[in-house]
């Protein structure tokens, strides 16, 4: 066994053996424990398991990667705009209003809000984009595994789905929440000491956001010298109108998301999720503002160490990373030297899923730096996955057997459907992970244009028009999420390989299902039966500050008690 491979099973075994602890210690026995944490997570803790569930293995693994060689540097700033902003979205549109609302889950809200036909859809559509995304970090969790432990994809992935099991089923969203907190202290430290020590070693800044700029002119000279274009040239490979769509996709997408809005329902009140909203940006920013120079420092030393080197020269993490099948390199023309070259003359092809991985070992890092990153890309994929399994399991056990199957389920009944959707729910994940669509974050980008078409318009004209119907809900959430799963599946390279419509990318046409979504909603709301009185002025009432007597009835489950008349003031009384 190598150091590194030592020291990467060190840090794994301590940090799966926290996980199972704090699990163990914060296992549940209610309904509201397993699905919000009984609401009473603080704003601090609660936005670095915000961070945690959100920063999935596509934001860890793979996104340097996808900035510096899929997309060339320029274009992959979709992800960086995109992923960000959401959040932005989120806490400015529909984090509190959501919270005030007061329901378990997304589908919880759209049943209460519209009706039951809306919830089934809403349920449809959760577990769809749930599955889509978990795919992508279990297979993050194989590509760790498969590295630095020497063991086959498949086994790893079964693995992360043994520990998964072990504390999202006993701990539910209590369980999942402070592990996700310990999960953020791992990865974000495991990010953030390579970039600022390889920051130090090339540029003398140790601050990795500002050191990074120093290297963007001979960046740009080296990729000219090879044939490519400048790695700051804006679209050489993605045009103005894809980098428009893939990042409002991504950023609708974002605030979209089930998984990460009934993270605001653990929070203690409406200000605390707002401020929980505060404290996952700051959280987020921390490795969303080291990504970029992570992405510039690796394809230097990639360029640098790799490009023109006799394939007998090679240092040792390109060995080891072509050993794993990860790294492959054909020496088409025979000279026994590495051609590093654009399109098809190229001989090397680079996973952009080890980028981040391989980072402390092309810079010469030691090995407790390797396995640390190890470890925070197995925090960083976990965490996702549990948070997105248990939106997967509330749909089930909350939404369809509690809600429409069977209202008088005992709490115990409740957790155990609940747990055992969960463990359905881990073992087709693990498949996906084993199976997946494409890299690490395509397959989770897809999930984002999915959450865009399918719940954003849904959520915000939910909150923000009173008039919006039920059936104009349902119609909108089948027409955006149907469409865009249709055109996702004609256009992804493995299915269709089609051009699409005018060259528009599968993971940017969520944003034209979203449009879609909420141009039908409109227009079916319009010519369908409107929400009662009472659920109008309740609509209004929560996006004012306090608990009016709406509020306090619908939370207490009797709204429809409330009589108001058309024309009346509601029982809060006049608002100024």
């Amino acid at each position: 066994m190598s150091d590194i491979q030592l020291w990467t099973l060190v840090f794994v075994v301590l940090t799966f053996g926290l996980y199972i602890y704090i699990a163990y210690a914060s296992r549940v026995s209610t309904t509201s424990g397993f699905y919000v944490a009984g609401g009473g997570i603080p704003a601090p803790a609660n936005g670095a398991a915000i961070a945690a569930d959100w920063m999935s293995a596509a934001s860890f693994i793979s996104m340097a990667g996808i900035v510096a060689f899929s997309n060339n540097g320029y274009a992959g700033s979709v992800y960086l705009m995109g992923w960000t902003g959401g959040y932005v979205l989120l806490a400015m549109l529909l984090a509190p209003y959501l919270r005030k609302f007061g329901r378990y889950t997304v589908p919880d809200f759209v049943g209460d809000r519209y009706n039951e036909t809306a919830r089934l859809v809403a349920v449809i559509a959760a577990i769809v984009v749930s599955f889509v995304y978990v795919a992508g970090q279990m297979s993050g969790v194989g590509v760790v595994f498969q590295r630095f432990l020497g063991v086959d994809t498949t086994a790893g992935i079964v693995i992360g789905m043994v520990i998964v099991f072990f504390y999202a089923v006993l701990g539910g969203m209590k369980g999942i929440t402070w592990t996700q907190v310990a999960q953020y202290t791992v990865l974000i430290i495991a990010y953030l000491i390579p970039v600022f020590a390889i920051s130090q070693q090339l540029t003398g800044i140790p601050v990795p956001q500002i050191g990074f700029g120093q290297l963007l002119d001979e960046l740009d000279g080296l990729q000219q010298d090879l044939g490519f274009a400048a790695y700051t040239e804006a679209f050489t490979q993605t045009n103005m109108l894809n980098m428009v769509l893939i990042t409002a996709a991504l950023m609708f997408g974002t605030a979209g998301l089930p998984h990460v809005i009934v993270r605001f329902y653990t929070a203690k009140s409406v200000r605390a999720a707002r401020f929980s909203a505060l404290w996952a940006l700051f959280f987020i920013s921390l490795l969303y503002t080291s990504a970029p120079a992570v992405a510039v420092f690796s394809k230097f030393n990639i360029i640098d160490q790799i490009a023109g080197t006799p394939v007998d020269q090679v240092p040792s993490w390109f060995t080891n990373w072509s050993e794993v099948g990860l790294i492959t390199h054909t020496d088409l023309n025979g000279d026994g030297i590495i051609d590093y070259v654009p399109g098809e003359a190229g001989e090397l092809v680079i996973n952009n899923d080890i980028i981040v991985l391989a980072t402390p070992e092309i810079a010469g890092l030691p090995a407790p730096i390797v396995g640390l990153v190890a470890a925070g890309g197995l925090a960083a994929a976990l965490s996702t996955a549990s948070g997105l399994l248990l939106v997967i399991s509330s749909a089930v056990a909350n939404d369809i057997y509690y809600k429409r199957i069977n209202p008088q389920a005992t709490e115990a009944r409740q957790l155990m459907v609940g747990r055992i959707a969960m463990a359905a729910a881990i073992v087709v994940a693990g498949y996906l992970g084993i199976n997946p669509p494409g890299f690490v974050a395509q397959v989770v980008a897809l999930a984002f244009g999915l959450a865009a078409a399918s719940f954003f318009p849904t959520l915000v004209l939910g909150i923000f028009w009173k008039k919006t119907t039920a059936a104009g809900a349902a119609a909108g959430m089948i027409a955006g999420l149907g469409t865009t799963l249709l055109y996702m599946v004609w256009t992804i390279d493995i299915y269709g390989n089609s051009d699409g419509i005018l060259g528009i990318h599968e993971t940017g046409f969520g944003t034209v299902g979203m449009i879609i979504n909420f141009v039908v909603t409109i227009v079916v709301s319009q010519f369908t039966t409107k929400p009662s009185l009472a659920m109008q002025e309740l609509v209004e009432e929560i996006r004012y500050p306090g608990k009016t007597e709406l509020v306090v009835a619908h939370a207490e489950g009797h709204l429809e008690d409330v009589v108001i008349e058309d024309g009346d003031e509601p029982p809060s009384g006049p608002r100024h």
